[in-house]
């Protein structure tokens, strides 16, 4: 029984890994450029273009909009389309990073608008170029708070993936209801909470670690 408790943890620990791990990298390429399109097409901003910034702030607040169950299944099609299948852990990345990508792109667009104006209009006065003040000055200002807003992403992620069990998607969202709720099965229901719990803080303590780390090094620096 404990052999067989340990397999299934295993193996949905397995998936729900993998799932976090492609959905934050493809939601973090979707939500950087997103977030960073937001601040810099801003009013008074070096890319200043009022009609983008409506764009894509409409398509971000539409996609938020959307709960997150049904937007898996609008997107099944796409992930068809894309992996070749509807169903399993690989699919579901597609949903995944789609509906991630706008959560992250408004926490990208908060830390970048944290940077002071004082530094963006240092780095203009020297004839700086959008894309350098981009790489080398909202960037690396607003770092810390990039990696923070990114692990909370992350931790969002991981909770989706839960939903994204429940139609077909694997790991441990998948084994908590089938295995767990739906044959009662109540040690493996804890076990897999006990693990989600862990998983969780794990990201938790590790993004806290690494924002901590950069924010001493820059004040040693300074």
């Amino acid at each position: 029984m404990k052999n067989d408790l340990f397999e299934l943890l295993w193996k949905a620990l397995r998936e729900t890994l993998y799932m976090v791990a492609w959905s934050s990298f493809f939601a973090l390429l979707l939500g950087m450029a997103l977030g960073i399109l937001l601040v810099v097409t801003d009013k008074g901003h070096v890319l200043q273009s009022v009609h983008v910034n409506k764009v894509i702030s409409f398509l971000i607040n539409g996609i938020r909009s959307i709960p997150f169950i049904i937007l898996i299944v609008l997107l099944l099609p796409l992930a068809r389309l894309i992996v070749g299948t509807s169903l399993g852990p690989t699919a579901a990345i597609v949903a995944l990073s789609i509906g991630a990508a706008p959560f992250l792109g408004r926490i990208v667009e908060n830390s970048l608008k944290e940077v002071g104006a004082g530094k963006i209009e240092a780095a203009i006065a020297v004839g700086a170029s959008p894309i350098t003040i981009i790489l080398r000055v909202l960037i690396p200002e607003a770092l810390p708070a990039l990696v923070r807003g990114v692990t909370i992403a992350i931790i969002g992620i991981t909770e989706l993936t839960a939903v994204a069990g429940a139609i077909g998607a694997g790991g441990l969202g998948s084994l908590a209801i089938r295995f767990g709720y739906q044959r009662f099965r109540e040690d493996i229901m804890f076990a897999t909470v006990l693990v989600i719990i862990l998983l969780i803080q794990t990201i938790q303590w590790t993004g806290d670690g690494i924002a901590k780390s950069i924010h001493n090094r820059r004040y040693k620096l300074e």
